[in-house]
């Protein structure tokens, strides 16, 4: 896949491995559409990735509101007459135990990772559809792979992404030349849990232990990029952590033991 002059769409691109995306894709001079809540954060991105060569625009978006999405997306295809790229990496992560957690919290970490995530995706898709070409990614977790504590209405809304993604992949793949990419990443060093949500809906306002260890958010990026261009459908990322995947498919009863002795306190 050839990204240069395409069209790619970067949703959570004003940080973390969004931002991370967006500055390695601008090296290959696209034009980037980028998008998040953050305008001053955008700003920062855009400016760092026309230095890099590529035609930069800054869409905001607000996931939590998918009744705008539709009508956003429109005006983005109007501009740009196609998308060829469409990158969902936007969304927010959780610190709470599932019992303390008030359920507007899980609802609203859904109506972000899940129904944001997917309403841009059905809105860009009938353009893609037209084209007879396109390809979209969404960004996961391997928490979408298993359960873990702490992460309920996070891992719940990961889960959700791949039934999803993997559904729409069979529709569209062979019949439409669309191809569906689902990015896996494990511990990723962004401030994904600074920013993450708990019980009461106030930030979490720490760095994991295993975040500040985890792979940089470039490295992340570079990753993805090589596997975009093998066209792989699931792209697994990070360090050992990615062992966990396997053990939970393979070795059922160990993942459950290593889980059980988490501390949630």
């Amino acid at each position: 896949m050839n990204l240069t002059n395409k069209n790619i769409w970067i949703t959570g691109a004003s940080s973390g491995i969004g931002k991370a995306l967006a500055i390695e894709i601008s090296k290959y001079k696209p034009t980037l559409i980028l998008s998040s809540r953050n305008n001053n954060e955008l700003l920062k991105t855009k400016n760092i990735c026309e230095k890099n060569g590529a035609k930069c625009f800054i869409q905001l978006l607000d996931l939590s509101k998918p009744h705008e999405i539709k009508q956003i997306a429109d005006t983005i295809i109007n501009k740009f007459d196609k998308i060829d790229i469409l990158i969902n990496n936007g969304g927010i992560s959780q610190r709470s135990l599932a019992e303390e957690t008030n359920i507007n919290i899980d609802r609203n970490i859904m109506e972000i990772n899940f129904f944001g995530n997917i309403s841009l995706t059905k809105a860009v898709l009938p353009n893609m559809i037209k084209n007879k070409s396109g390809q979209i990614l969404t960004v996961s977790s391997i928490v979408g792979k298993f359960g873990f504590p702490l992460r309920s209405a996070y891992s719940a809304s990961k889960h959700a992404l791949h039934g999803f993604y993997e559904s729409l992949r069979a529709e569209v793949e062979k019949k439409h030349n669309i191809k569906v990419k689902i990015i896996i990443p494990g511990r990723i060093k962004t401030n994904i849990s600074y920013n993450s949500i708990q019980k009461d809906g106030t930030k979490y306002n720490k760095m994991d232990e295993g975040q500040e260890k985890g792979m940089t958010a470039e490295k992340c990026a570079k990753k993805i990029i090589k596997a975009i261009k093998k066209n792989k459908k699931e792209i697994l990322i990070g360090k050992k952590e990615l062992i966990m995947v396997y053990i939970r498919i393979f070795f059922p009863r160990i993942f459950y033991n290593i889980v059980n002795k988490i501390k949630t306190t």
